[in-house]
C-alpha cells in the first residue's frame, strides 16, 4: 500500500459517490486522478530502470573505441553472461516487492526491513555459485563454439563484473523495499548520479589510466556498489523509512529462508525466461561467421 493510497482512495470515493458532479463527468475525473497518482509512481520507476540500463550500455559504448574485438567481447559477456545472473537475481528480488507491499498494507511496516534483509541474504547466496560461470566463462564460451579469440577476451570483461553480482543481490531487494513504500524517486535520482560518476570513471580507465576491458568491467561494478551504498544511506538516513527499518535483526533475518528461498525461485522463473531469450540470441550469434562484426552489430543495436 503506497503513502499516498489512502488519500488517493478518499478523493477517489468522493468523486464518485457525488451527486452533484454529473454521471458522465465522475469517471472521467476519476480516472484523471488515478492516471496522475499511476504516472507519479510509474515514470520514476521506468527512470531508474533506464538509467540503471545507461550505465551498462555507456560501458559497452566505451569498450568500443578499443577496437571490434573488445566490443565483441564486452557484449558477448556483458549480454551472453551477465544477463543470466540479472535475470536470476532480478526475479528473486521480485519476491520482496510482494511480500513488502502485503505487509505495508496490513500495517505490519517492522516486517519490511526484515525481509529486506531475508532476500538479501538469499540473494547473496545464490551469488556464490554463479560466480563459478564468470569464473570458467572462457572454457564454457570455447565449450559453446564460440571464437577462442573472443572467449579468452570475454573472460577477462567477465572477471571484472564478478562482484556486480553481488551488487546485484544487494540492489534489487532495496529497489523493491522503497517501490513497497512508493519512495521511488530518490532511486531515480541515485541513478542519475552514479550515471554521470560512471562515465566520468569509465572515461579516466580507459582513455587516461589505459586498463582496457578489466578496468572498463571494474568500473561497471564498483558503480552499480555506488548505487547500493547510496540507496542504504538514504535508507538510514531518512524519516520515511524510520518505521520500516529497524536495523539488522539476525535471528529474524535467517528464519524462514527455506520458504522465502522457494518463494523467489518461482519469481524468479517467470523473468529468467523472458531474459534467457535475448541470451540465447547472443550467444547463438557468436557462432555465425565474422562473429566480431555480429556481436558489435547486436551491441549497437
Amino acid at each position: 500500500m503506497a503513502n499516498n493510497e489512502k488519500p488517493v482512495s478518499s478523493e477517489l470515493e468522493q468523486i464518485l459517490s457525488n451527486s452533484e458532479i454529473p454521471c458522465f463527468q465522475r469517471p472521467r475525473r476519476a480516472t484523471w486522478l488515478e492516471l496522475k497518482t499511476v504516472f507519479s509512481l510509474a515514470a520514476p520507476a521506468a527512470v531508474v530502470y533506464l538509467l540503471n540500463n545507461v550505465v551498462s550500455m555507456s560501458t559497452l559504448i566505451l569498450c568500443g573505441h578499443l577496437g571490434n574485438l573488445q566490443l565483441a567481447s564486452a557484449s558477448l559477456s556483458n549480454n551472453g553472461i551477465q544477463l543470466f545472473a540479472f535475470g536470476l537475481l532480478l526475479g528473486m528480488g521480485s519476491a520482496v516487492e510482494t511480500l513488502c507491499g502485503q505487509a505495508y498494507g496490513a500495517q505490519k511496516y517492522e516486517m519490511l526491513g526484515i525481509y529486506l534483509q531475508r532476500s538479501t541474504i538469499v540473494l547473496m547466496a545464490t551469488s556464490i555459485p554463479l560466480t563459478l560461470i564468470y569464473a570458467l566463462s572462457k572454457p564454457i564460451l570455447v565449450l559453446l563454439g564460440e571464437s577462442k579469440e573472443i572467449a579468452s577476451s570475454a573472460a577477462i570483461f567477465a572477471y571484472g563484473i564478478i562482484p556486480q553480482i553481488f551488487a546485484y543481490a544487494a540492489n534489487f531487494p532495496i529497489q523493491k523495499f522503497l517501490q513497497a513504500q512508493s519512495i521511488i524517486l530518490p532511486s531515480a535520482y541515485i541513478s542519475g548520479g552514479v550515471l554521470f560518476v560512471h562515465l566520468l570513471m569509465s572515461w579516466i580507465a580507459i582513455y587516461i589510466l589505459h586498463v582496457g576491458l578489466l578496468g572498463a568491467s571494474l568500473v561497471l561494478s564498483l558503480s552499480w556498489w555506488i548505487t547500493v551504498l547510496a540507496q542504504f544511506v538514504y535508507i538510514l538516513k531518512t524519516k520515511r523509512c524510520k518505521a520500516t527499518w529497524g536495523g539488522f535483526n539476525l535471528s529474524q533475518a535467517f528464519s524462514g529462508l527455506w520458504d522465502f528461498l522457494k518463494l523467489s525461485s518461482g519469481s524468479a522463473v517467470m523473468l529468467c525466461l523472458e531474459i534467457w531469450y535475448f541470451q540465447i540470441l547472443v550467444l547463438v550469434s557468436g557462432l555465425l561467421k565474422n562473429a566480431e562484426i555480429v556481436l558489435d552489430s547486436l551491441s549497437v543495436w
